[in-house]
């Protein structure tokens, strides 16, 4: 918040259009205002004059001094420390001349605080002193009065209070302006988190699907003259590949089209997906065998899609770069986590201290370390590579143990 901020106005209901950084009311409640605080101080001035006989009594002057503060309150959101200066130039004016006191004040407390919560202190002080000491030199000098230590220190105790509610309200205003910037970081960072989970959905699925219909098409072109009766399994592959690429694809457009649309109350791709996923790859000539040690039992769809994805990732990587033949799936149902790996016997040695670079492995160590697991890449005693990777099934369960080797 700089000096130059405007003030904020409304009460807390009207945030969504009264809020830090707002210019001020409308012109109408304005010159309401303005009427209202003019009314309350020449009305009262006059009322309060009657128990004031030492005092003046309210002129044609008194009235137009009384009317500069509401009028000049009228611009008060915008040049808060003119204002201030103008009001307590009137209102020390009005007291040193002798007239009656009263209401005159509301319209330097407004412009005090106003002032304050705009950032101008120094302004605010010394519009405040300045009408204290019109008010004690005029009680001296017109000699309506000796001097009071009492009554200067009760002038200066009332300044003090008025300065003191600028400062909460400057502080309650600092306060709701910081958590409204909060809330919009948030928002933001939702937002990013929300495009790198789509992004990283769409290269999983791309990846997979495409990589399938790749090889598939392949054989199919490859055999189209030696063998015939082969092709049309695999044109069956590569339309049931396409299809469920088209399907999944389509979901995460729709949400991408339609922001309000209330997200799916389970995830796109689940563990009972892994049959099908292990058919089509021995349709691509790999061979993968699915095991499960453990009961298997329901586990958070978090942690269901994020497994999906990585045996996903994992066959992927194995069709499109191991060279296998063969390669085993295994799922383990542990004490709060959910072990998954992935061997198969290709182009093995593969250390995970190799820099291992890509966008697949990692978006299979981000969905593992963002469910507060782990992913280690390393070599398969098959004589490939192996994808281990420990997902915890409830929270503080990521250091458990799965239980040995499968």
């Amino acid at each position: 918040m700089t000096a130059r901020d405007p003030l904020p106005w409304g009460p807390p209901w009207a945030r969504g259009r009264a809020h830090w950084g707002y210019a001020g009311p409308p012109p109408a409640a304005r010159a309401l205002f303005v009427v209202v605080a003019a009314l309350v101080q020449v009305g009262g001035t006059f009322g309060a004059a009657h128990g004031q006989p030492d005092r003046h009594g309210v002129d044609a002057l008194g009235v137009g001094l009384l009317l500069v503060g509401p009028v000049a309150l009228a611009s008060v959101a915008r040049h808060a420390r003119a204002v201030a200066a103008v009001v307590a130039v009137a209102t020390g004016t009005f007291l040193g001349l002798g007239y009656p006191y009263g209401p005159v004040f509301l319209s330097l407390a407004v412009a005090l605080v106003a002032a304050v919560v705009r950032g101008h202190r120094g302004t605010a002080w010394l519009a405040g002193l300045v009408v204290v000491a019109a008010d004690a030199g005029g009680r001296v000098l017109g000699g309506r009065g000796s001097w009071s230590w009492v009554a200067l220190a009760g002038e200066v105790a009332w300044l003090l209070v008025l300065l003191s509610v600028g400062e909460l309200v400057r502080g309650r205003a600092e306060r709701a302006a910081s958590f409204r910037q909060a809330a919009q970081e948030r928002r933001r960072r939702q937002a990013g988190e929300e495009r790198l989970r789509i992004a990283q959905e769409l290269h999983d699925v791309v990846a997979h699907h495409m990589s399938l219909i790749n090889v598939q098409a392949g054989v199919a072109l490859h055999l189209a003259d030696r063998r015939p009766e082969a092709v049309e399994p695999a044109l069956e592959a590569i339309r049931d590949a396409s299809k469920e690429a088209l399907t999944e694809l389509r979901s995460l457009v729709d949400v991408l089209r339609d922001p309000d649309r209330p997200a799916p109350l389970s995830p796109v791709a689940t563990l009972s997906a892994l049959d099908d996923m292990v058919e089509r790859a021995g349709h691509a000539g790999l061979a993968v065998r699915k095991t499960v040690d453990g009961a298997a039992r329901p586990v958070p769809a978090a942690v269901e899609l994020a497994a999906t994805r990585i045996v996903q990732e994992a066959v992927t990587n194995v069709v499109r770069h191991a060279g296998a033949n063969h390669a085993e799936v295994r799922l383990r149902y542990g004490d709060g986590v959910l072990g998954v790996r992935v061997d198969d016997d290709g182009h093995g040695g593969v250390d995970d201290s190799e820099p291992l670079v890509g966008n697949g492995i990692r978006g299979m160590r981000e969905r593992a370390s963002a469910l507060g697991g782990s992913l280690v890449i390393g070599a398969s005693p098959l004589g490939g590579t192996r994808v281990d990777a420990v997902l915890p099934t409830r929270p503080g369960s990521g250091d458990d143990a799965v239980g040995g080797t499968p």
